[in-house]
């Protein structure tokens, strides 16, 4: 692990989505709460709440992390038929949080998969990307 000890603690923050592309009676079913499942995107919310809270035991040498918010949000696009992603993670601490945004964006939207795939397995999970961070010494960056 990369040694953190001498940076300075400052108030992190780093924003990740990602977009899940399926088949417009898919995303119907979890519009209406009708999947099998149950509630695709509360359960999908919670899941993705929890990958960032675990991220250092996903990803080698990531450093464990005592959070302070994270939030994860969807935007149901009827029109493209696919549900935006948008998780966002805050710690006061020496090192960022690009890695567990990435992380809670991702793994909601594979949990949107796993509870769908019965009905669509040929959903796609796409455009995953960090959109901003902000705090320590590179300061911040903006993701167009």
């Amino acid at each position: 692990m990369v040694d953190v000890a001498a940076k300075a603690t400052t108030h992190r923050i780093a924003i990740a989505q990602g977009r899940i592309v399926m088949n417009p009676a898919t995303l119907a079913i979890i519009m209406q709460g009708n999947a099998k499942k149950g509630d695709v995107l509360g359960i999908a919310r919670v899941a993705g709440i929890m990958a960032a809270k675990k991220t250092s035991d996903l990803i080698p040498l990531c450093h464990p992390l005592a959070l302070t918010r994270v939030t994860v949000d969807f935007t149901c696009d009827e029109i493209n038929a696919s549900i935006h992603c948008r998780a966002c993670v805050e710690t006061v601490g020496q090192t960022g949080v690009e890695m567990e945004a990435l992380t809670a964006a991702q793994i909601a939207m594979l949990t949107i998969y796993d509870m769908c795939k019965a009905v669509d397995r040929g959903m796609t999970i796409t455009d995953v990307k960090v959109l901003e961070k902000h705090g320590g010494k590179s300061g911040s960056f903006t993701n167009p």
